[in-house]
């Protein structure tokens, strides 16, 4: 008995599909590789397909995590985003059903993870951290494998393996050993394991990581196609720039929320609002003054003796109202502007924001 890709444990080996169903299921050129789109067969069609409430874990007298609240809507990328050791991928066991929380109420798909039955886990796609599929299968053998543990039987089999290899651009490389395959050519493979029985909701264990920029764009246009196929992907990384590409961000430190929102709502969170910058060259404490007392101004700090830095609430509503307040003051600038802070520094203003702690955890992500 062996440990399959995804913790199950069967006797069956990999079974290449039959060269006729192969060519059965070929796919005409020119036609479009995408699977086929989800119909959710849930409790309500508008319930989350994550709801969380107040959940935690805790090993021996340490909580690894502690606290969690959020919903995940069906149809979205929901990103859990955090430094390594921060909970992440024990929040991702347990709603797979792997760990059970020590506390608080979970559901996934309408039921407890640990209480799912076989056809609900089929429901379910999970790309773990790390390749773990069968190095000396080819590359076909092992989405053989894939397919036969999620239950799928032969008819149609073949077709949606070829549908999915090509998605991530690997039908070419089907026979070769999956040794044999670079590190990124692995990740796909990974990820194809992961979609050949069409799942609902799709978990992914940080799956660009050590991967090169090009590839890792590449995985973000997966996600994305999925993501309008009417998929729910829940994804970790430690790439704080990746925020930006999901619908929704959970910001975990040491197990706990730091911030839970949209891209754009966990920045204003982080900033204290939106940030302006005005630039010129008479900037002096009198433009200071005209600036903070425009409505609206939280906070003016010095960038540079030519930059001053501005928190407002609305930056769209705070430009032209900076802008009349500096001419009324006969102050000459160059250009106000909206400053689109990065995710780095939305990360590092969050972390900065939150006390530090003795006791903490670094064995358990």
């Amino acid at each position: 008995m062996r440990s399959s890709a995804h913790g199950l444990h069967t006797e069956e080996r990999a079974v290449t599909p039959p060269e006729d169903e192969i060519r059965e299921g070929e796919l005409r050129d020119g036609e479009p590789r995408r699977l086929r789109p989800i119909e959710p067969r849930v409790h309500g069609l508008d319930a989350p397909a994550v709801v969380a409430v107040d959940i935690g874990k805790r090993f021996g007298d340490r909580d690894v995590v502690q606290g969690l609240s959020f919903e995940v809507q069906r149809g979205t990328i929901f990103g859990i985003i955090g430094p390594s050791g921060g909970g992440k991928t024990t929040t991702i066991r347990m709603l797979l059903g792997v760990m059970r929380p020590t506390s608080g109420d979970l559901r996934v798909l309408g039921r407890e993870p640990h209480s799912f039955r076989r056809r609900d886990r089929e429901r379910l796609g999970y790309m773990p951290q790390q390749f773990v599929l069968f190095p000396e299968l080819s590359v076909m053998e092992n989405m053989g494998f894939a397919a036969s543990i999620y239950g799928m039987g032969f008819v149609g089999r073949g077709r949606r393996i070829r549908r999915t290899l090509e998605l991530v651009e690997l039908w070419d490389a089907k026979d070769r050993p999956a040794g044999l395959l670079s590190g990124g050519m692995q990740r796909r493979l990974e990820l194809a394991a992961t979609l050949v029985h069409n799942p609902e909701v799709i978990f992914l264990d940080e799956p660009t990581a050590g991967i090169d920029p090009v590839l890792r764009a590449k995985f973000w246009e997966h996600f994305r196609a999925l993501r309008d196929e009417g998929r729910t992907l829940i994804v970790t990384t430690q790439y704080v720039t990746e925020s930006e590409y999901c619908d929704e961000i959970l910001v975990l430190s040491d197990g706990e929320r730091l911030a839970l929102g949209t891209p754009e709502e966990v920045r204003h969170l982080a900033m204290g609002g939106e940030i302006v910058t005005v630039s010129g060259p008479d900037l002096n404490r009198h433009a200071v003054a005209a600036i903070r007392a425009v409505d609206g101004v939280q906070k003016v700090t010095w960038a540079d003796s030519d930059h001053l830095k501005v928190t407002v609430e609305d930056a769209g509503q705070a430009v032209p109202s900076l802008l009349d307040a500096l001419h009324d003051a006969n102050i000459e600038v160059d250009e106000v502007s909206e400053e689109h802070a990065s995710f780095d520094d939305v990360f590092v203003q969050l972390m900065e924001s939150q006390p530090v702690k003795e006791d903490h955890v670094e064995s358990h992500r």
